[in-house]
């Protein structure tokens, strides 16, 4: 089997899983959005699943992405989906059409400032454990971060994105659904390789898929 051959086993397979779990919440496979997470991967890796159907692609780094998404051909949407350093936001609203972790009013003002005119979608990150190494939002600070983004004519707020801690992540992913409610945000960004079918079934709209899609990233 070729590596495209692969791959494209690989988007099948996890496009019915995506299925499987919106029937099983009443909800239409077409709502959730599958994002190939590329970090560590070959450009060659992302055309593969371009060739599979796969339109959109996420990326950790500014750096990495900055060399990647140049690949991603004519209609590919290109999601930042990794911290963002303040002093990168420049470069990161000149390569993707989607940030998803804005965390702060002072990256949304750097993002906003550097957007040069186009639309650049962001969701918020929120962060639902109590970890001191991931970045996101408080759920108590969200609102004014809402209140925010919303004010900048550069930004489109889309919704929530959270990564949870490890172990039974449904009550966190039923917590940022709770909050994106509360605040009128229609998208979630939830789910990864492990848990999108979880995510799914508490209303994720977009999942994140990295090793699911092209295997076990090298050590």
């Amino acid at each position: 089997m070729t590596r495209d051959e692969e791959i494209a086993a690989r988007v099948a397979e996890v496009r019915g899983r995506i299925a499987a779990a919106a029937r099983r919440a009443g909800r239409d496979p077409e709502s959730v959005t599958l994002v190939a997470v590329t970090k560590t991967r070959p450009a060659e890796d992302l055309l593969a699943a371009w060739r599979a159907g796969v339109t959109h692609f996420g990326e950790n780094r500014v750096q990495e992405a900055e060399s990647k998404f140049p690949s991603v051909p004519p209609g590919g949407v290109r999601h930042l989906i990794g911290p963002v350093q303040s002093n990168k936001a420049a470069r990161a609203a000149r390569i993707a059409d989607v940030v998803q972790t804005v965390d702060s009013p002072d990256l949304a003002r750097r993002l906003d400032r550097a957007a040069e005119g186009k639309r650049l979608a962001v969701f918020l990150e929120v962060l639902l454990g109590d970890e001191s190494t991931k970045a996101g939002v408080t759920p108590a600070d969200l609102p004014r971060l809402v209140e925010a983004v919303r004010g900048f004519p550069s930004l489109d707020l889309r919704g929530l994105m959270a990564i949870p801690p490890p172990g039974d992540t449904r009550p966190y992913f039923q917590t940022l659904r709770q909050l994106a409610e509360v605040e009128s945000l229609q998208e979630l960004s939830m789910g990864m390789s492990d848990d999108f079918e979880v995510a799914i079934e508490e209303g994720a709209t977009t999942v994140r898929i990295g090793s699911a899609l092209f295997g076990a990233r090298p050590a």
